[in-house]
């Protein structure tokens, strides 16, 4: 952080020094063309200002860019390697973890590695976020053909750890897509974890994947009509008293946009709400 205070202020005194310099250059070397030299050729005038005033642009932007993108680069490098190094001892956890309950038959000891393994499902799944998010700064497309019925059982396995009490009806037809993985994994997990967050009298989700249209159902408070034209907007929250900062929705949408995924959204208010993500076929 202090790194970062440093690099900024540095560059805008560097900034402030050349820009000063810049423009007292221009105007003696205006003043010495009008009033020493006498220039009265104006295109003559008018190429040396605009040439001037060219070069100087291209040295400020390259002195505003280049310590940002250097900066940037060394985060992502950072990033990177941070990354590399976390794979090692997740998979020696997960590893190790395997070969002892193999050889464990005391009730405790299992539920405690039981929690041991739920903490490194999580912990990989926070290593396959970074790593999602160094690929989409790197602008790399990232598409995979997969069977989002597998996907949605994968989720709701992760999710049961978190939302014990939660009921999962899911009703899943085998649906091969390409798209991004990752990234819809996320979408999967917010849409969810929004059912269980504005159902707080209310144990069920359902989950429904047949011709390519996945539907998530919850039986919480619902969503008012006058509301529903705010929902996917960044930063809103329809109860105001909810954990969050209302960014669920809006990446969701944002997802679903980018990736031509068409998005739904039917709800009751007490009765619950559906959200609808159709596939291309």
């Amino acid at each position: 952080m202090a790194l970062a205070i440093n690099l900024f202020r540095n560059l805008r005194i560097n900034i402030f020094i050349y820009y000063f310099t810049t423009v007292t250059t221009f105007l003696i070397i205006l003043y010495y063309a009008l009033e020493i030299i006498k220039i009265q050729n104006i295109v003559l005038l008018a190429t040396i200002v605009i040439c001037f005033v060219i070069l100087s642009a291209i040295f400020i932007s390259k002195l505003a860019v280049d310590p940002l993108k250097e900066h940037i680069k060394n985060l992502q490098n950072l990033s990177k390697e941070t990354l590399h190094e976390l794979n090692l001892p997740i998979s020696t956890i997960k590893t190790n973890s395997q070969m002892i309950k193999k050889n464990l038959t005391n009730e405790k000891a299992l539920k405690r590695l039981a929690r041991i393994d739920s903490a490194c499902l999580m912990l990989q799944q926070r290593y396959n976020e970074l790593d999602y998010m160094i690929k989409t700064q790197t602008l790399q497309e990232i598409k995979e053909d997969f069977d989002l019925a597998d996907l949605v059982n994968e989720r709701v396995r992760f999710l049961k750890s978190i939302y014990p009490h939660i009921d999962f009806i899911v009703e899943l037809k085998s649906t091969q897509i390409l798209n991004d993985k990752i990234g819809l994994s996320k979408v999967i997990d917010n849409i969810i974890d929004n059912g269980v967050k504005y159902s707080p009298n209310s144990n069920i989700i359902d989950i429904k994947l047949i011709d390519y249209e996945l539907k998530i159902t919850d039986y919480g408070c619902g969503i008012d009509e006058v509301e529903l034209i705010h929902i996917f907007d960044s930063y809103y929250q329809s109860n105001k008293n909810m954990n969050g900062f209302g960014i669920g929705l809006a990446m969701v949408k944002r997802f679903c946009d980018k990736q031509n995924i068409q998005l739904s959204l039917k709800s009751k208010l007490n009765l619950g709400t559906t959200l609808i993500l159709k596939f291309k076929n």
